[in-house]
């Protein structure tokens, strides 16, 4: 597996930033039974960069916690059956992994929403790369159904690897 990470924030960083993502992505992927080693792009950036990435590609003008860039269409959210017939451009022909996507995070958003939920920044970061990965795998929260399925499955991610709201 890769996990390629970019460190674009120039605020003070979270220790053990990196050990977070990829313990999470792993835990996402097995969660959901990924068959496949996989590549995973994060990029930490400050509210100025998110915000702007935001409003180019959402169309939204401000800020967020985290974006999620899906590689893959998929037609029901965490199935990979259909990959190996159908799927083959989704694969990196140098690796063989499959291109899953990229996830930004807004380290300024992990400080002030573990502030106000009231939970270390641990565990905010570890959400909002949980939540990510399950965006990478097909998943989304546009009506409620879909929304309970996610926050289901982000909480049992987070769980499984002991961040916890305390």
């Amino acid at each position: 597996m890769s996990i390629i990470i970019e460190n674009e924030y120039t605020g003070e960083i979270l220790e053990g930033y990196e050990g977070i993502i990829h313990e999470i992505v792993e835990a996402a992927l097995d969660y959901e039974q990924c068959p496949y080693e996989c590549q995973v792009n994060v990029t930490l950036v400050d509210n100025g960069t998110i915000h702007q990435v935001n409003k180019e590609f959402r169309q939204i003008d401000r800020p967020t916690d985290v974006l999620s860039f899906p590689a893959i269409e998929y037609p029901r959210p965490g199935e990979f059956d259909w990959l190996e017939d159908e799927g083959i451009e989704y694969f990196d022909p140098e690796s063989g992994e499959l291109l899953l996507g990229d996830i930004m995070v807004s380290m300024d958003k992990v400080a002030a929403q573990s502030e106000e939920y009231g939970h270390s920044r641990r565990r905010e970061f570890a959400f909002l790369i949980a939540h990510s990965m399950l965006h990478l795998m097909g998943y989304d929260h546009m009506d409620d159904e879909e929304r309970k399925v996610m926050e289901r499955k982000q909480e049992e991610i987070l769980q499984m690897k002991n961040y916890t709201r305390d």
